[in-house]
């Protein structure tokens, strides 16, 4: 497969700053918002069983917080891969949608961070920002998903068949 083809770009890293060939930095990054805002709706669990919510309550947010930095982290150095991707192919509009949940992923979490810090009340989880995580944390499965398509369907940022046969030497 000549090294100009779309495909052969797509495994490419843009720049350095996206990760080295064949280990690229976005799918590091993710792990950052999706864990964040996974322990966020974990500690929203707790405190809605717990005497005092108030700690678990506090941990919600400051994990949401996390998960916000996380994801613009984790946006950026995706769109340093989606830039790789040819125009009017199936990997690039499949990475726009994946791009485009992301973001609204995003924004529903400020959104959620909102609700809850405009709480008068620091002894209740909010259920509004409980059902907030609960649907930002759905649409985030779905984005992954395509991002695991992206990667494991179409190959983009992963090494090229001659460089992994060097693991089945």
């Amino acid at each position: 497969m000549s090294e100009n083809t779309p495909q052969q770009r797509a495994k490419r890293p843009r720049t350095g700053l996206a990760g080295p060939y064949g280990h690229p930095f976005h799918p590091i990054l993710v792990t950052i918002p999706i864990g964040a805002w996974v322990a966020s709706l974990v500690f929203d669990i707790i405190g809605l069983v717990s005497e005092d919510p108030e700690p678990y309550i506090r941990a919600a947010w400051i994990l949401i917080v996390i998960g916000l930095v996380g994801a613009v982290l984790a946006a950026i150095w995706g769109f340093l891969d989606y830039l790789q991707l040819g125009r009017s192919t199936v990997a690039r509009r499949t990475a726009t949608i994946h791009m485009a949940l992301n973001l609204g992923v995003t924004v529903l979490f400020v959104i959620n961070l909102l609700v809850r810090l405009s709480a008068d009340d620091d002894d209740q989880v909010s259920i509004v920002g409980f059902i907030l995580s609960i649907i930002g944390l759905g649409a985030l499965g779905v984005s992954g998903w395509l991002g695991g398509k992206l990667a494991y369907r179409y190959g983009v940022r992963v090494a090229d068949e001659r460089t992994q046969m060097e693991g089945f030497r």
